[in-house]
């Protein structure tokens, strides 16, 4: 079997490594893997090092569409990954997520009559001003093979009618709906045994038996919107005056804005704050290794969340939904939104708590499990 893994943003390059390791250690005589990045992300840091940190293969193909409006960087890439998938035969194309990179995948695999496989299916966040609950609806509608990294994602497509045995694809092929836990959490337990053998972060931020504070802040309903990033960043600068460090690993783009939508004041507060440690976007192994020695995780982020739960840390959510209800079910997260009061009071709850965290995503075989039912279903 010959598949097309696409690939584009952070997330996605990450999510990568476990099925291409899985492929290279259980699958190398079954199945036969290309990756095409579509070049969403080209920061060095956020995007190329990941392939060498984490051994996955070189890019097949590489588009290098770069950023720019959501119609006509989505144009590009479906453009680019129709002509790969018009000059190879390929039996699969495999998405990760929701991001612009999948939604352009499955619009250019479908028209070709080409099994989509999406991996984190029926995620649902219910706000369809998000461009992500739009990207992974769709990408959802397309898909051949839908594996769902949680019962509740299961539900969701069943409750959307996913399961109906009607729906025929190309060949007469039916659609597929899988459990199969979540594959970043195959990555998680895989890197964290190595991760702290590949990073010095800790010592050079010197954190060594510091209580510290993970906090990111990307998503653009927060950095774009003057109000809200306000909200957030006067919760930050709050916490830290109370002696927390916090560590802020910021995107390019997120400090770019700062200066422009924070007030002059609540600006220079954030940078001259002795207990702010501002650093630029930070690899995989260093994010691992800061999830790992935080204390508690501040996040827009849907993959921080998650990772939050994997190693055992209480996380703020800085947004007005999410995507992983189990967590909030649990206990071991609280939506806060971009709400200063709430997020206050949110940390005074959950800094000196220990949540439970039952397994909630799998066993940490994902990977494995989706190639099998790969071969079974479209290897026949």
């Amino acid at each position: 079997m010959k598949i097309l893994t696409v690939i584009g943003a952070r997330p996605q390059i990450i999510k990568a490594a476990a099925l291409s390791r899985a492929v290279r250690n259980g699958f190398a005589g079954k199945i036969k893997e290309k990756i095409l990045h579509t070049g969403q992300h080209y920061d060095t840091n956020m995007s190329d090092v990941f392939f060498d940190e984490m051994g996955i293969p070189i890019p097949h193909f590489n588009l290098n569409i770069g950023s720019g409006k959501h119609g006509k960087q989505t144009a590009k890439m479906i453009d680019g990954i129709e002509e790969v998938l018009e000059n190879e035969r390929f039996d699969a194309i495999v998405l990760f997520g929701d991001t612009n990179s999948t939604i352009a995948g499955a619009i250019a695999a479908s028209k070709l009559h080409i099994p989509i496989v999406h991996i984190e299916a029926g995620l649902r966040s219910f706000n369809m001003a998000m461009p992500e609950e739009i990207n992974r609806i769709v990408c959802d509608s397309l898909s051949t093979m839908l594996f769902a990294p949680t019962e509740t994602a299961i539900n969701n497509l069943r409750n959307e009618g996913f399961d109906n045995p009607k729906t025929r694809f190309a060949n007469g092929k039916n659609r597929y709906i899988f459990h199969s836990g979540d594959i970043m959490y195959d990555n998680s337990l895989y890197f964290a045994r190595i991760a702290e053998q590949k990073t010095d972060i800790l010592q050079r931020l010197s954190l060594q038996g510091e209580r510290f504070v993970l906090a990111t802040i990307h998503r653009d309903n927060n950095t774009d919107i003057p109000e809200r990033l306000t909200e957030i960043v006067e919760s930050l600068i709050e916490i830290s005056d109370r002696g927390y460090k916090i560590v802020l690993p910021l995107h390019p783009r997120t400090r770019k804005l700062l200066p422009q939508n924070l007030s002059d004041n609540n600006y220079n507060k954030l940078i001259d704050s002795p207990n702010m440690l501002i650093i630029p976007p930070v690899s995989f192994f260093e994010i691992i290794v800061l999830e790992k020695y935080s204390k508690l995780i501040m996040t827009d982020s849907g993959g921080l969340q998650k990772e939050a739960y994997f190693f055992e840390k209480p996380c703020l959510i800085l947004r007005p939904e999410t995507e992983w209800v189990e967590i909030i079910k649990q206990n071991a997260g609280i939506i806060t939104d971009a709400n200063k009061e709430l997020i206050l009071k949110s940390f005074d709850e959950f800094i000196n708590v220990e949540p439970n965290f039952p397994p909630l995503f799998g066993n940490g075989k994902s990977a494995e499990f989706i190639l099998e039912k790969m071969l079974d279903v479209l290897g026949k």
